[in-house]
């Protein structure tokens, strides 16, 4: 019974999904000129540097990208 009034609620369309238009609490909160004015540092993302942990995943990433094309390429 429960199966079967889920699908006739499915069918029906009465579960409609999120709103189409999104609202960001950033936009609601500081005027456009605040916002155009940010000044976004990759090293510093939200307040966080990128320490030498992060500096090594992302090399190492980096190098088994290029292992992994290389024995593509020359097997």
């Amino acid at each position: 019974a429960d199966y079967n009034q889920l699908g006739f609620n499915l069918r029906s369309n009465i579960f409609q999904g999120g709103p189409l238009e999104s609202r960001s609490l950033m936009k609601d909160s500081y005027t456009p000129d605040i916002i155009q004015k940010a000044v976004r540092d990759p090293k510093n993302w939200h307040g966080r540097r990128t320490d030498e942990l992060g500096k090594w995943h992302q090399k190492n990433a980096l190098n088994l990208n290029l292992q992994k094309a290389l024995e593509d390429k020359y097997g």
